[in-house]
């Protein structure tokens, strides 16, 4: 049997948390009833009502993840002889099991993590990422491009690893709302770029920000919640420059609502496991700009306009006069129904193996 790791409902439902939240709700239609269970913490905010899928609450409250992560959680599957499944790029010390590994950004690029707070949260990122390639019993990564990294990385071979991708269908959901042009007067629709992520440094600040100053008629919206100790250094400079805005964190709403009117959606990280937000703001109607680094020329192929995430020398309005494919395959390929499917497919495939050894 196998228990899914509840904590990510304790934080906010954007990247990891949202691909989580969203495959769990597909593989509740497909498994059978109390088939694949999921333990929770008392203090879980986001708490989903499913069919077949059996919630277990927590007597205990989440105060801490690693707490959470490698006592609790791996107490609670023990007992029940079951297997740990964990979207969270973490697999239980004691009862390593199933784990998704988006990506190895700490282990790949440590100068990213400059503070105290910073390297701390490298060197245990690290830890997880090593005890996952040797411990777990399955790896499922989210492209192929983090797949041939985490096999070259910690020499795992690449048929323990299984791509499992993201998907989209959570944005059909949500209403678009677009009084956020009123409490930004100076964002006029169809004449700004629009960017959105948590903001770390990977997703490359630093390119709009030097974009930005070599051209002030182009102007820019910045959505994303700082994760701390993890802040772009940009942030202050990006500020001060009068055709850069600063949203900070908005709803899906929101987020919608700007997708919908922006000139085009701007991605420049150079490092990504996959790439939500544009594959979101595709399926609007959004035209997408992204850089062409890491997994996100494997993802969107030919239905983006591609940058060099460390080349600021161009004309976005030049670059959208190209034309580029129809996102309509790459929005039919990623979605979290395929995912849920493939998932659960691996998970049969372990338990009639199991069966028959």
């Amino acid at each position: 049997m196998f228990i899914i790791n509840g904590s990510f409902l304790c934080r906010n439902l954007t990247g990891i948390e949202r691909f989580a939240f969203e495959i769990c709700k597909q593989l509740d239609l497909l498994i059978k009833k109390d088939e694949i269970w999921m333990y929770i913490p008392q203090n879980s905010k986001n708490n989903p009502e499913y069919k077949n899928i059996k919630i277990i609450k927590s007597n205990k409250p989440l105060k801490n993840f690693p707490l959470w992560d490698h006592f609790t959680f791996s107490k609670f599957v023990k007992k029940h002889q079951g297997i740990s499944l964990d979207f969270s790029n973490i697999t239980p010390l004691f009862n390593p099991g199933f784990v998704f590994l988006h990506d190895i950004y700490a282990k790949l690029y440590p100068e990213d993590f400059k503070s105290f707070k910073d390297r701390l949260r490298k060197a245990y990122m690290c830890f997880m990422y090593k005890h996952i390639a040797k411990k777990a019993k399955k790896i499922f990564t989210v492209s192929d491009f983090s797949r041939s990294q985490i096999s070259s990385t910690y020499d795992v071979p690449e048929e323990k690893i299984t791509v499992i991708p993201n998907g989209w269908e959570h944005f059909k959901s949500v209403k678009p709302d677009t009084s956020i042009f009123k409490s930004f007067p100076l964002l006029q629709k169809k004449n700004f770029f629009f960017t959105l992520g948590s903001l770390q440094k990977r997703k490359n600040l630093k390119w709009i920000l030097e974009y930005a100053k070599k051209k002030p008629d182009d102007q820019f919206a910045i959505s994303g919640k700082a994760i701390n100790g993890m802040e772009s250094n940009e942030l202050s400079k990006l500020n001060e420059l009068p055709n850069v805005i600063l949203l900070g964190y908005l709803s899906d709403d929101s987020v919608k609502g700007l997708m919908q009117n922006c000139k085009a959606f701007i991605f420049p990280s150079y490092y990504e496991g996959f790439g939500i937000p544009p594959l979101e703001a595709l399926s609007v109607g959004a035209r997408i700009i992204i850089s062409n680094a890491a997994s996100l020329p494997e993802i969107y192929k030919k239905s983006a306009y591609y940058i060099d995430p460390d080349n600021t020398d161009i004309s976005l309005s030049k670059l959208l006069l190209k034309p580029v494919d129809s996102p309509d395959e790459v929005l039919k390929y990623y979605t979290y129904k395929n995912a849920a499917k493939m998932l659960y497919e691996e998970l049969k495939s372990f338990v009639e193996e199991s069966k028959n050894s």
